[in-house]
């Protein structure tokens, strides 16, 4: 009978965790996270790297590679494929990380920028800068009087 109870209370917990607010937030940020990550990877290969390929020498990063052991070919046929590190797909991942982790940033900074213009009563005013304590207006004098005297 306990176990009974515990399938039901653990299958309740699980259709309160699949039908809370987050884990579809969470769904939909994955899905459209894939799609913004295959856009990112045609705009750094299609438009960024040829011209970086240009500039280094007509180098495609995809050809960047090291062959530890080269294939066996017997007869005209492959027997035994290559050993390559292809470092060059490493260096355009990583290129397609930082331009997605640098749009990322870019769009969480506008997303609480403007939630806090949104929490921001209407009648509330801009936020002032805070004033200098009185050790920052001293040094302040000092280095104007320091300045005064090395003029002279």
């Amino acid at each position: 009978m306990a176990e009974k109870r515990k399938k039901k209370k653990l299958i309740q917990e699980f259709k309160d965790f699949a039908v809370r607010g987050n884990v579809i937030d969470m769904a939909v940020g994955v899905i459209v996270g894939g799609a913004f990550g295959k856009i990112v990877a045609s705009l750094v290969s299609d438009i960024i790297m040829p011209p970086i390929g240009v500039l280094i020498g007509g180098v495609h990063f995809q050809d960047l590679s090291v062959v530890i052991k080269k294939a066996v070919i017997e007869n005209g046929i492959e027997v035994a494929p290559a050993v390559v590190i292809g470092y060059g797909d490493f260096i355009q991942t990583i290129i397609n990380f930082l331009i997605i982790a640098f749009c990322i940033f870019l769009f969480v900074k506008g997303i609480n920028t403007l939630k806090e213009r949104l929490e921001r009563s209407p009648e509330e005013p801009e936020p002032k800068p805070k004033e200098p304590s009185n050790e920052e207006k001293l040094l302040t004098e000092i280095r104007d009087l320091l300045k005064e005297n090395k003029e002279r």
